[in-house]
């Protein structure tokens, strides 16, 4: 059955596996979920992720990034939806937590959070916040 809000859905299944303290979540592959689970990676938010190829449909495995048990994820909240987009130009970009969180933009550049959107000196559309 297709899913309307592919981000929403991702961000779903990584809050939900975190909050059940599993090692591993799959989630159906595309680019802009593997663009977006590069995010996750970088600003170590998650271990690691891998695509699995298959017959069907391609998996993205992300392994879960645990601290003293607790997980490095606090929150996932879906800022633009399909009914409602969000814009944010380049001097209104938000700012999750005081700067400890950060927002994941789509901008013309790609996927891109909050601080490189700064330095980039770009604005788009605001995806999601993670904390």
């Amino acid at each position: 059955m297709p899913v309307t809000d592919p981000i929403a859905d991702f961000l779903t299944r990584v809050r939900n596996a975190a909050k059940a303290k599993k090692k591993y979540v799959e989630i159906p592959s595309s680019t802009l979920k593997k663009n977006l689970a590069d995010i996750l990676k970088k600003n170590s938010f998650i271990n690691d992720y891998e695509i699995i190829e298959d017959n069907k449909q391609n998996v993205i495995k992300i392994q879960l990034k645990y601290v003293r048990g607790a997980s490095a994820i606090n929150g996932l909240e879906r800022v633009s939806t399909p009914g409602l987009r969000v814009y944010a130009g380049k001097d209104k970009l938000p700012r999750v937590l005081n700067g400890l969180g950060m927002a994941v933009l789509s901008t013309s550049k790609g996927l891109l959070t909050d601080k490189q959107a700064r330095i980039e000196a770009v604005g788009g559309e605001i995806l999601c916040h993670i904390w």
